[in-house]
């Protein structure tokens, strides 16, 4: 009940705090992120590649809440896999905007049940088999739409998901080649 008020109050707040606008080293709130996830679960064998130098401009705590999420859920939704693969990066496509994603090779989802993603408490897998509160995805669309961005996911049962965002068009935003991998 605890972590289901938080993350109520958490969604309210992102209505009404004001946005600061720098720019985010999201390789390094990756790796933070990343971190967070393999001291709460040690023994878990997973490949998290992280591309370097992605880099967006936006309010710096908030684009933290995306990651944090995006990347929680791809770190649960993989936690039955031996093998657990997660990747973070960027592409920029033939129109120059800056889409950024965080894929796995976990779980998955029915892509016809795609649209209750963003909703809250909104959930397309049992609580049994995977915890949660159905409000994280609800958070992190709220998050990017204050940023000007917008976000969707792509996935095929039982072989991963593909969460995509993007920020406000015309942001100077992008990435330098290379990767940071943490085994």
């Amino acid at each position: 009940m605890s972590e289901l008020i938080d993350g109520l109050l958490s969604l309210a707040k992102l209505s009404h705090d004001q946005l600061r606008s720098e720019a985010v080293d999201l390789s390094a709130v990756s790796r933070k992120a990343a971190q967070a996830c393999r001291e709460r679960e040690p023994k878990r064998q997973a490949q998290i590649h992280i591309q370097d130098g992605l880099l967006a401009h936006g309010d710096p705590l908030l684009l933290s809440v995306v990651i944090q999420n995006l990347l929680g859920n791809a770190w649960k939704f993989t936690s039955k896999r031996a093998e657990a693969q997660i990747d973070i990066g960027s592409e920029v496509g033939a129109t120059g905007e800056t889409t950024y994603f965080v894929k796995d090779n976990g779980a998955g989802f029915d892509m016809t049940q795609a649209s209750k993603l963003f909703g809250t408490f909104e959930r397309l897998h049992s609580h049994s088999d995977f915890s949660g509160t159905g409000l994280g995805l609800a958070i992190v669309k709220r998050v990017i739409e204050r940023h000007g961005g917008r976000v969707w996911a792509d996935s095929v049962e039982n072989e991963g998901a593909v969460f995509y965002f993007t920020l406000e068009p015309g942001v100077k935003a992008g990435a330098q080649a290379g990767e940071h991998i943490l085994n």
